[in-house]
């Protein structure tokens, strides 16, 4: 069963800014959960479970960081811009008390903040479009997918219920309005069967219904095509190990697809972000048997191989895979 995924080690898991006149919303808050450094490029970043360990390589500069956060086998990684202040802040979810914890880069301060119960799944997004990331979680209840907002604009809470027990969370900005949308990944009763993806906008309340890839594929949210809106885009693994791994994007752009092998069956983890600067996601994996990142940047169609980590670490950037 696909869900988000908690600090465990990376073997067997793989289960800009603007354009012309169109703000980037989408790709813009992707990248700053994973840009420490603020400088309009995502950065490499990995956590070790052996150590609790975050280890991030700062684009800028080159220097890195390194800071303890989190617990191996309970915690899920929930980065995000939980102060606004345009960083990314290191942050978790942990299951057994149902609490986000995050470090604030402008201060250097922690935040507890209770929200959820073990069993839930966290979806810490910008839903109110403050540009701070808001503490959320889905519940699965009595056939339901419910979804429980904490909005850090004004502290009030937003309860939606939006897809089935059985349906994954896959939120996004999809309608390019600068707050994240509600939506889901429906699958049908085989792995091959068809998926679906139902979501609603948050721009008009308006609901967009897609059929897009198979119900064991991953999801890899993100704006390929940089129009400032999430492309709904899936990975899909091989038949066997060593088969490549096959990316298909949507794009939101004009409805047409792309089709792309980026990685192995077996060995990679989905880490797609903006490691460029160009406000478009760009297709990226981490090796596990290596520890090295591999991504295609959108802005010269040249490749960035870097070593980043080692066999078992995770990349954090899987974090919105689903």
């Amino acid at each position: 069963m696909k869900r988000a995924l908690p600090f465990v080690s990376a073997v067997g898991l793989l289960t800009a800014m603007l354009l012309a006149s169109i703000p980037a919303f989408s790709q813009l808050k992707l990248r700053t959960a994973m840009d420490f450094d603020k400088d309009g490029k995502a950065d490499l970043t990995i956590f070790r479970p052996s150590q609790n360990t975050w280890y991030t390589l700062n684009s800028k500069n080159g220097d890195f960081s390194i800071g303890q956060f989190g617990l191996a086998g309970e915690d899920f990684m929930t980065p995000g811009d939980f102060d606004g202040d345009g960083k990314a802040d290191i942050g978790i979810w942990r299951d057994s008390t149902g609490t986000f914890w995050w470090l604030n880069s402008s201060t250097g301060t922690v935040t507890a903040s209770p929200w959820g119960v073990s069993g839930d799944e966290p979806v810490a997004r910008d839903y109110d479009g403050d540009g701070k990331t808001d503490p959320a979680i889905v519940r699965r209840s009595n056939g339901q997918l419910v979804w429980w907002v904490h909005r850090s604009i004004d502290g009030g809470v937003t309860v939606n219920s939006w897809g089935t027990g059985n349906d994954y969370a896959t939120p996004g900005d999809y309608d390019g309005d600068g707050k994240f949308d509600f939506s889901i990944e429906r699958g049908g009763s085989t792995p091959t069967s068809p998926a679906t993806f139902w979501t609603q906008n948050s721009r008009d309340g308006s609901v967009s219904v897609v059929g897009f890839g198979f119900t064991n594929d991953i999801v890899v949210p993100g704006d390929y095509d940089g129009d400032g809106k999430t492309d709904i885009a899936v990975v899909r693994e091989g038949s066997t190990t060593s088969s490549p791994l096959t990316w298909y994007i949507r794009r939101s752009l004009d409805g047409a697809m792309t089709v792309q092998n980026w990685g192995v069956t077996g060995d990679d983890l989905n880490a797609q972000n903006d490691y460029d600067g160009d406000g478009k996601t760009d297709v990226a994996i981490w090796r596990n048997s290596t520890g090295t990142f591999w991504y295609r940047k959108s802005l010269d169609g040249s490749i960035g191989v870097v070593q980043w980590g080692s066999p078992n670490d995770y990349p954090v950037a899987s974090y919105d895979s689903h």
